[in-house]
């Protein structure tokens, strides 16, 4: 199901889905659009000509199976292909399905997942093996900052070695930014897909259930969806999808609580800036500052900033837009040190 899903995020069919193993050959990447509904509330007050959601980039790698840290199915350069991502959407088997095959030749969610965890590890010691090697050359060479990364370093050999995953491991910022440096594969949030049959909706099966049981001790979260399910919904006019959900019990379907989940897993919220050719959301990870949240837009913005005007999405809609808001002070100026917060509908200044 996952090259299946993938194809019914992206709104494409470039990803091969069959029911039998390895069927992808080359990582598949595409681009899927963040529901927000806030965006069509701003352009029936604005009156704008189109809007522009913000986007998540996905790509779609082979099944990894026992292994594959050593080559084994498609493993080794897949494994390779993911090593820049910033988090791990992990599909997971939760159907029976006779007709489709199972390349351990039953159904198990937990032996899956950690297959895919056991793998992943390997791959990662294999990594901070090496480092540890070139560090240990530089400490003896007299490097001060190889001195103080050894440590670390050998502390996260010994922990993933134990079978534990990188992102458990406690450390300083300091240290954090060491073991991001390594881009680790177990380092990366996690975001589980329990993929149940259309009959299994919205609540999932006992499968689901052992999957939600893992995820919870691990701090990582789950969401049901039934692939075949989405992807037959992409294939009928948007104008009737609300009763094909019903017919499932569903109120939305279920890419938009996927795509919300891994935004949400990503740490990244959105602000909107709203004119009379475009409603547009933008994506920033939480916690930056007005300049940089400008920046994202063009450089310039940021290079330039002088200051923000800034109203909360709430504002905004309740006082019909910018002039509302600036009549009834609800319309701020904010500085270089402001911190943006989701749905801050933004206007910037800068020099140019």
């Amino acid at each position: 199901g996952k090259s299946t899903l993938f194809n019914a995020l992206t709104q494409t069919k470039a990803a091969q889905a069959a029911n039998y193993p390895f069927c992808t050959i080359e990582p598949n990447t595409g681009m899927v659009a963040v529901p927000d509904a806030r965006l069509y509330v701003l352009q029936d007050i604005v009156k704008t000509q189109r809007v522009i959601p913000t986007q998540l980039e996905l790509v779609d790698i082979a099944g990894l199976v026992k292994g594959a840290s050593k080559g084994e199915g498609k493993g080794n350069a897949f494994l390779a292909a993911i090593k820049n991502v910033d988090a791990i959407l992990h599909v997971v088997r939760c159907f029976e399905d006779p007709n489709i095959i199972h390349v351990d030749g039953s159904i198990d969610p937990v032996r899956d997942i950690e297959t895919i965890d056991t793998e992943l590890m390997l791959k990662d010691l294999e990594t901070v093996e090496k480092r540890r090697e070139r560090t240990v050359k530089m400490v003896r060479a007299g490097d001060k900052n190889a001195k103080a990364e050894i440590d670390v370093i050998e502390r996260l050999e010994a922990h993933i070695g134990a079978g534990e995953t990188a992102r458990t491991m406690e450390t300083t910022d300091a240290e954090a930014e060491i073991v991001r440096e390594m881009f680790l594969l177990t380092a990366k949030p996690v975001l589980y897909a329990a993929n149940v049959a259309e009959t299994d909706l919205p609540d999932g099966n006992a499968a689901v259930d052992r999957v939600r049981e893992r995820a919870e001790a691990e701090g990582a979260g789950v969401v049901v969806i039934s692939a075949e399910f989405e992807a037959q919904l992409s294939e009928i006019p948007k104008e009737d999808r609300a009763e094909f959900l019903a017919s499932a019990g569903e109120d939305e379907n279920g890419l938009t609580r996927l795509v919300r989940s891994a935004y949400a897993l990503l740490g990244l919220i959105t602000y909107f800036t709203a004119g009379p050719k475009e409603s547009r959301a933008w994506q920033i990870r939480q916690g930056t500052k007005a300049p940089q949240a400008a920046g994202v837009i063009h450089t310039d913005f940021e290079k330039g900033f002088i200051r923000a005007e800034v109203a909360t999405y709430d504002d905004f809609i309740k006082h019909k837009g910018e002039k509302g808001c600036r009549e009834v002070g609800k319309l701020r100026a904010e500085g270089k040190d402001y911190v943006v917060q989701d749905g801050d509908v933004m206007h910037f200044l800068f020099a140019k």
